[in-house]
């Protein structure tokens, strides 16, 4: 069972890492790939390049065993869309690999408006992060295809997800760390020190790029 991480990543940070830490190992992973958007669709683009993303990306998972960075968004042209990513990697791995799509709370409740969402679940399971007193219940306060698709596919052990290549949901509390890229990026703007909001090898690649200025 592989886990797909997608983001921005700009920079990344430890309100990324540690919940994937965390979900590496309660969900067993062998591994767990990141995967830096090139053309993020829904939000403008990064402040840094793609290269410069990848490079800070490839520093903060150095030595950290089952992480893996994949570069596959940042070489393709056009937006970067998840369905495009889960079809080349089932296309690359097979039809009968369990996939896991890491998605946080806010990411899974907008997923209807991603490019072709009615896919992603017929590609991967849905392994959603909360935070620690949030009850799936709660969906019912969306309501819509989300909550629907909630009821139908929502499994409570982990060790389901083993069972199927792809279609189920599985929501877990992990460490909630109130930590933006945004909110790095203005302390860096304002001349301020972000050091312990993000890995000190990421924060040494910044200053040496003047990155964020």
């Amino acid at each position: 069972m592989i886990g797909i991480f997608g983001g921005t990543f700009d920079p990344v940070h430890t309100g990324h890492l540690r919940p994937a830490l965390e979900l590496f190992e309660i969900l067993q992973l062998e591994e767990l790939r990141l995967i830096p958007a090139g053309t993020p669709p829904h939000r403008r683009p990064p402040r840094a390049s793609a290269a410069q993303r990848l490079a800070m990306l490839r520093r903060a998972i150095a030595g950290q065993a089952g992480f893996q960075l994949d570069e596959r968004e940042t070489r393709r042209s056009g937006p970067s869309y998840m369905v495009d990513t889960l079809c080349e990697l089932r296309a690359e791995l097979g039809e009968q690999l369990p996939f896991c799509l890491l998605l946080g709370m806010d990411a899974f409740l907008g997923l209807s408006s991603w490019h072709r969402w009615e896919e992603i679940p017929r590609l991967a399971h849905l392994v959603v992060s909360h935070r620690p007193g949030w009850l799936p219940e709660h969906l019912d306060d969306h309501g819509g295809p989300l909550a629907e698709l909630a009821d139908s596919c929502l499994v409570s052990d982990p060790r389901d997800l083993n069972s199927a290549p792809a279609g189920l949901i599985f929501m877990q509390p992990v460490t909630q760390l109130d930590i933006s890229s945004t909110r790095i990026r203005a302390l860096i703007r304002g001349g301020r020190n972000p050091r312990y909001l993000l890995p000190d090898t990421v924060w040494n690649y910044i200053q040496e790029q003047q990155l964020y200025r």
